[in-house]
């Protein structure tokens, strides 16, 4: 792989580190929302929750990397960063669900699901990338 590659792909500046962190902090109270909503141990059993979490974070580190979810073209404006950050949870969460019905990590992956999962996702990240866009000066 490139270094060109990998250079298109992620802007080091510290927008992109502060966008990074949002997105990973959104999709943790994501999946926590919705872990207590079952009434998972998410708080008496930290690696429970861990393994909840995993195949989302692995679908979305390999999502935005893929599509440059964290490149100076994704953030040309807040529409553009939205529509980036969806599209990457779209995949993501699929990757995501996908995981998650092997043997590696306990739950399922029905349909309803994954339907809940992406809307809730695209919900959530829409608005984080909104008051990013506000906060960082994305224009």
């Amino acid at each position: 792989m490139s270094s060109a590659f990998v250079t298109r792909r992620f802007d080091r500046s510290g927008t992109t580190a502060g966008l990074f962190i949002g997105d990973i902090v959104v999709l943790l109270v994501l999946l926590a929302v919705g872990s207590l909503r079952h009434h998972d141990p998410i708080f008496q059993e930290p690696l429970y929750f861990a393994n909840t979490v995993a195949p989302f974070l692995i679908g979305w580190l390999i999502s935005a990397f893929m599509v440059g979810l964290y490149s100076s073209r994704a953030r040309r404006s807040i529409r553009t960063s939205v529509l980036f950050a969806d599209g990457t949870w779209i995949t993501a969460a699929l990757i995501g669900a996908a995981l998650r019905a092997t043997s590696f990590f306990h739950g399922e992956s029905p349909v309803s699901f994954v339907l809940v999962m992406l809307g809730f996702g695209i919900l959530f990240l829409t608005v984080w990338r909104i008051l990013a866009g506000v906060t960082f000066a994305i224009r």
